[in-house]
């Protein structure tokens, strides 16, 4: 059995929380193994004043810690599956996900306003332009600002005036012990939610056949499914942070439903659409989705975008988890 396994981790709260969980749950399972954590700074930790989609969003949370397994610097890496870009470095693959956490997005308001109830012109933070076209496609009278940091700096920004109100990732001030700041959980009507939101994920080298067999208890089975969906629509799409993209999929009598979105990044035109089927059949039918988003019009959303005529073949992820 394995005595030392190194987690690599970037060094913000949530991250730290995150890897923390992961490391007592193999303590648990392996009372021989010694686990340690490596906190690792990313370029998206780095750049603080600049929107993500302005720097590329392939990777930006996840390069450099993945650059350290590969010098074996560290074993194994935990991940919120949303970071994860859908293409692997040679040699390293996803080996779990988790059980997801609550994939929906919270609104925390300014004495506690409800969403209905969010004034005219009402000045919101977000660092994700998902977010962003949906608010503004309900209630273009919205002013979105950007907002970038971690939870505790997002939380401080609120307090002190900045915004009338901030959307995160419930996920995420669930696992930091902070709902109780939350006014409402959007339901994904509202805002759909980022691929893989509320998911964990453990990345590992491909050769490492033992920590393989180690790490696999994590693996739950509903929540890979659905997070295999929603990745396969992304992927499909070229998606990344540069682009209003959102998938959710939930799996109810046995079948696997996704709901996926494209809009314009002022909210002005949503695409959206959903499919059920098997759920062994989890990819095919998030590039199904993925098809039918851009028969409806998305090829020319995405165009827009890009300035140009995308393959719909790349690779991407859709917002930081913090």
């Amino acid at each position: 059995m394995r005595k030392t396994i190194r987690i690599g981790t970037r060094a913000s709260a949530l991250a730290l929380w995150q890897a923390e969980w992961v490391k007592s749950e193999l303590e648990k399972k392996y009372p021989g193994t010694a686990v340690s954590l490596t906190k690792i700074k990313t370029t998206g930790d780095k750049i603080l004043d600049v929107p993500l989609a302005m720097v590329g969003g392939k990777g930006l949370f996840v390069k450099e810690i993945e650059e350290a397994m590969l010098r074996r610097e560290i074993d194994i890496a935990v991940h919120s599956m949303k970071d994860v870009p859908t293409f692997f470095p040679d040699g390293l693959h996803l080996t779990a996900i988790t059980k997801r956490e609550d994939p929906r997005d919270a609104l925390l308001s300014r004495d506690k306003v409800p969403f209905s109830d969010l004034p005219k012109k009402a000045n919101i933070g977000t660092s994700s332009l998902r977010r962003q076209a949906q608010l503004m496609h309900i209630r273009p009278d919205f002013t979105i600002q950007q907002l970038r940091g971690n939870v505790d700096t997002r939380l401080r920004k609120l307090r002190e005036g900045q915004y009338d109100a901030i959307i995160l990732a419930a996920a995420g001030v669930k696992r930091l012990g902070l709902a109780d700041n939350v006014t409402e959980y959007l339901s994904p009507e509202i805002s759909l939610p980022a691929i893989g939101q509320g998911a964990l994920g453990i990345e590992c080298r491909m050769d490492d056949g033992e920590l393989n067999e180690m790490i696999a208890f994590f693996n739950h089975v509903e929540s890979r499914t659905c997070v295999t969906g929603e990745r396969a629509l992304l992927r499909k799409l070229e998606g990344g942070c540069q682009v209003p993209i959102a998938c959710y999929g939930m799996v109810t009598d046995g079948k696997l439903g996704l709901t996926g979105l494209v809009g314009s990044v002022d909210g002005k035109e949503i695409i959206k659409n959903s499919i059920e089927g098997p759920q062994a059949e989890a990819e095919s039918l998030g590039v199904m989705l993925a098809e039918k988003l851009l028969q409806q019009g998305a090829d020319v959303i995405l165009q827009e975008v890009y300035g140009r005529t995308p393959d719909f073949s790349g690779n991407g992820l859709l917002e930081n988890s913090d």
